[in-house]
């Protein structure tokens, strides 16, 4: 039983801990502890700073929907990931946008503050707080005056895409966390040093192990990183077939497979099922379109073509 002394993991430690080694080596500064007033307690937000100007297209590679293409140079991110959307977790995030604004605020900086939710936000919640989909699939923004500026970002529904997945990585759906992490096995290597390889091998390992949202030991950051050091850089190697493919759509599960290696698992009758008759002869030399038919079936094949060709012939001399 937790209790107020019982120590919990700050998931948004854990968050920005991975932001820190995919974005600092292309110029982006992550902090996880953030002043927002004069002498305060630190906030549990995580700070994304850029110099001014617009994100390079290797940083964009690596930001996610709802980020990647804003314009402010300092983006400040609640991150709530056992809490759902409610209206402490907004007047929490409006307060971090207020006081970071008075307090820390230069000429030189546009800031945005973003609420991202480890858990799907319900349609009657966000309708409470005048939040509608937008054009971006898992992003919304309000028309309420006082949240307008406060987009949410809903992890278990950004789409599956690279630059989307480190963030998917902490979505509350497994079969999201799944295929987030998937996907990031399968990209171009060089954007992986070997300390992040080992934190996402650390991550996948603790999630993979019940993901216990309440665990009453602190995960830090720290041993995240020795879990993946321990369990090594082959962190899906172990799934099984189903696992791997839990949760993907029939696209998904085929992407990246050559034709041959997928009608290979089908015997000859399953691949031609729902092919229209000429579907199925298409490529086939005439000698194989006949090959194994009865000489009762040739004779009634040759039949058939002799009365196509005269009644060509009748219908030209009409």
């Amino acid at each position: 039983m937790e209790t107020a002394n019982t120590p919990k993991t700050r998931w948004h430690r854990l968050l920005g801990s991975l932001l820190e080694k995919l974005l600092s080596p292309v110029g982006v500064t992550v902090s996880t502890e953030v002043p927002i007033m004069g002498n305060p307690p630190q906030a549990d937000i995580l700070l994304l700073k850029r110099a001014p100007g617009s994100w390079t297209e290797l940083q964009r590679s690596r930001l996610p929907d709802g980020i990647r293409d804003s314009q402010a140079n300092v983006i400040l991110l609640e991150f709530k990931y056992t809490e759902s959307l409610n209206a402490d977790a907004l007047r929490q995030t409006l307060c971090y946008d207020h006081f970071y604004r008075q307090t820390q605020h230069s000429d030189d900086q546009e800031i945005q503050t973003v609420l991202l939710l480890a858990k799907q936000p319900q349609s009657e919640t966000l309708a409470k707080f005048g939040y509608e989909t937008t054009n971006s699939v898992g992003i919304y923004h309000s028309s309420h005056w006082l949240l307008n500026q406060i987009p949410l970002l809903s992890l278990n529904e950004l789409p599956n895409e690279p630059h989307n997945a480190w963030v998917k990585c902490f979505a509350s759906h497994r079969a999201e966390k799944r295929k987030a992490f998937y996907l990031l096995r399968q990209l171009d290597w060089q954007v992986l040093t070997t300390e992040l390889e080992w934190y996402l091998a650390g991550l996948w390992q603790h999630f993979n192990k019940g993901d216990n949202m309440s665990a009453n030991l602190e995960l830090t950051p720290e041993q995240v990183t020795e879990i993946g050091k321990f369990w090594g850089p082959i962190y899906l190697s172990k799934l099984s077939v189903e696992e791997r493919l839990a949760g993907l759509s029939s696209e998904e599960r085929l992407m990246g497979l050559k034709p041959e290696e997928v009608l290979g698992r089908f015997k000859p009758e399953e691949r031609l099922v729902g092919l229209k008759p000429e579907e199925r002869l298409v490529g086939l030399k005439p000698e194989e379109r006949v090959r194994g038919l009865s000489l009762e079936e040739l004779e009634a094949i040759e039949a058939y073509l002799q009365q196509v060709k005269r009644n060509r012939s009748s219908s030209k001399t009409h």
